[in-house]
């Protein structure tokens, strides 16, 4: 009895001291733990403050609404930190002063040769009223004539987003020097996130040929003329460093995206009498010469539509997933505009299609405006006002209605990044180069 006291007494004593010893294991397990959280942190907080450019306490830097939208914080706390992008050398002709443009043969017009668009206005049906619709026959309203729209004839008409009596609005000045513009590279900024960046590396040459055009709305004008950024000049156009600033009136969406794609895919109304341009994302800074880039991706292999892989995906399937994923726009919207696509033949990307994606990263787009290259991207357009602003899962689909007629380049993805220096919209940026709170609303 005295033997078995001393045991269950030996026991208790070691159960104890276990116990002790499991709590301390835990308790260093825990504080190992923190600090590496907190080196974590540290970590992610210098970079965020870094990237906003803002003096900002760490805390502020999280709250901060300006700064969360495009704050690397939540990424890299997720593990999604932002990767080096690869680039590869372009092969560009050595001087662009030396490439004779005048001699470039334009493409011939051989399957569509004659292409105008729908100008009549359309009654506003929903209220009954027979007031004009601000943006017209935009986006088919008929499933037959969006239907027909795909089909190529020798002339053709078709939606194509302005009416008679709506449109971009440019003013008398804009209007007229858009005119003289054959060459053009555009660009579009139509919320405040964005500022103005110069492209670097462009030649005397291409300074005098091309027109550099940045379409703004009227609210972003007056954000850009704060401080006296936007020079006024001898034509009576707005200025910005090589930009020239033109301003569109009424325009149709409240989505700022759905706005910059009238800029983005209706250069080909908005400057008629163009020849050739080149669409860059306001968010990339341009490096390479206009001249060249046309050179490489047009004339020197006789194509005259260029557009870049894009970085990740094939199928517009995977894209649509990963838009929903990242929360670019409504789920059901998206699932609707997946549905109808496969509905109407559109299957995965596969190695055995006559494409090499069809998924493009549109933030640059080089073309040769033919007529079939201005009716695809009308019909492009219409895609994106019918369903989402989300262009790159309707580029493949409408590359696929048009079938082997339509033939684009589709150069490789290392390419698009030594294209560009990308910077990230940014509000803490605009007011640190604007100075002080401006009220957009």
């Amino acid at each position: 009895m005295v033997l078995h006291a001393r045991s269950w007494k030996n026991f208790s004593r070691d159960f104890a001291a276990r116990r002790m010893m499991s709590k301390v294991v835990l308790f260093l397990a825990f504080v190992v733990a923190g600090i590496v959280w907190a080196s974590m942190i540290r970590i992610a907080l210098y970079s965020d403050t870094w990237a906003c450019q803002s003096p900002l306490s760490c805390f502020s830097v999280i709250w901060s609404s300006r700064c969360s939208k495009t704050s690397n914080f939540p990424d890299m706390m997720r593990g999604y930190a932002p990767k080096p992008r690869k680039r590869c050398p372009i092969p560009f002709a050595k001087d662009p002063e030396g490439l004779v443009h005048s001699k470039v043969r334009r493409t011939p017009d051989r399957l569509v040769k004659g292409l105008s668009y729908i100008m009549e206005d359309e009654p506003d049906v929903n209220n009954g009223s027979q007031s004009l619709p601000p943006f017209g026959g935009g986006g088919q309203k008929r499933w037959f004539e969006r239907g027909e729209s795909f089909k190529l004839n020798t002339t053709m008409k078709v939606h194509c987003g302005f009416t008679r009596s709506s449109g971009a609005g440019m003013t008398i000045a804009d209007m007229r020097y858009v005119k003289g513009c054959k060459y053009v590279v555009a660009s579009g900024i139509f919320n405040p996130y964005s500022i103005i960046h110069q492209p670097t590396n462009v030649s005397v040459h291409s300074r005098k040929l091309f027109c550099f055009v940045m379409l703004v709305d009227e609210k972003i004008l007056s954000l850009m003329k704060y401080r006296e950024t936007v020079e006024e000049d001898i034509h009576g156009g707005l200025r910005a460093g090589i930009w020239r600033l033109i301003p569109l009136k009424h325009l149709p969406y409240n989505e700022t995206r759905r706005n910059e794609e009238i800029s983005k895919l209706l250069i080909h109304r908005l400057i008629p009498q163009a020849q050739y341009s080149i669409w860059v994302s306001s968010k990339m800074v341009l490096v390479a010469d206009p001249l060249l880039i046309l050179e490489r991706y047009l004339w020197r292999e006789g194509h005259s539509f260029a557009i870049s892989q894009h970085g990740y995906h094939h199928s517009i399937y995977e894209e649509a997933n990963a838009s929903k994923r990242r929360k670019k726009y409504s789920r059901p919207r998206i699932d609707a505009q997946m549905k109808v696509y496969q509905s109407e033949g559109l299957e995965p990307w596969s190695t055995k299609k006559r494409v090499i994606s069809d998924v493009p990263e549109a933030s640059i787009i080089i073309r040769e405006h033919t007529m079939l290259n201005n009716l695809f991207s009308c019909l492009w357009f219409n895609e994106v006002h019918l369903f989402t602003p989300l262009d790159q899962l309707s580029f493949g689909y409408v590359a696929h209605r048009l079938g082997e007629a339509f033939k684009y380049f589709m150069f490789p993805f290392c390419e698009f990044n030594s294209l560009f220096e990308l910077h990230s919209h940014s509000w803490d940026r605009f007011e640190m180069r604007f100075g002080g709170e401006i009220n957009v609303a």
